[in-house]
């Protein structure tokens, strides 16, 4: 299985065992305000959580739980990997 994501053919095999699979995806996308409590509960227990996390960040998903982690998280999360990227260098 393989998406285009940001112009670039990723490849996505990892989502063939994803428990979101086995939901309706709308929990995965609440609406703004709306509670994440569902898609977090789904992704606490998935085998390819962190997967999906990756996959996410690496993309920069702007939209849904991925990985258990909202857009704000996500965001975050590239930041203080950018953080660690300069300090390395530096």
């Amino acid at each position: 299985m393989q998406r285009i994501t940001n112009k670039l053919l990723q490849p996505v095999e990892w989502q063939t065992d994803a428990r979101c699979t086995e939901v309706d995806p709308e929990i995965f996308f609440p609406e703004r305000g709306g509670s994440s409590k569902a898609a977090r509960q789904v992704c606490a227990n998935c085998q390819v959580r962190d997967q999906c996390l990756e996959y996410a960040l690496n993309n920069k998903e702007q939209f849904g739980i991925w990985g258990g982690t909202s857009e704000r998280e996500r965001r975050r999360l590239r930041k203080e990997r950018a953080r660690r990227q300069l300090r390395a260098v530096s």
